[in-house]
């Protein structure tokens, strides 16, 4: 089974990378799979590639349901 976590562009990088952030967590993804994307922009990431945009809308639904499951398992 594949994961891939809905994360926020936070900033823009050379050679098609972005640094991308879910709940404090930073990390450099490559976004060469992705025809335009932008800082604000919400995108799912797998095995440090963006693999696609969602609406932010949904993606902060999906963070939400992260966070509920999170809190029951801590």
């Amino acid at each position: 089974m594949c994961v891939a976590l809905p994360m926020k562009i936070i900033e823009l990088q050379p050679e098609s990378h972005g640094k991308v952030e879910y709940d404090g967590m930073e990390r450099r993804v490559n976004l060469r799979l992705l025809k335009e994307c932008g800082i604000g922009d919400y995108v799912l990431v797998h095995a440090g590639f963006a693999i696609e945009k969602v609406d932010r809308d949904k993606a902060v639904e999906q963070l939400r349901l992260l966070q509920e499951l999170k809190q029951e398992f801590s």
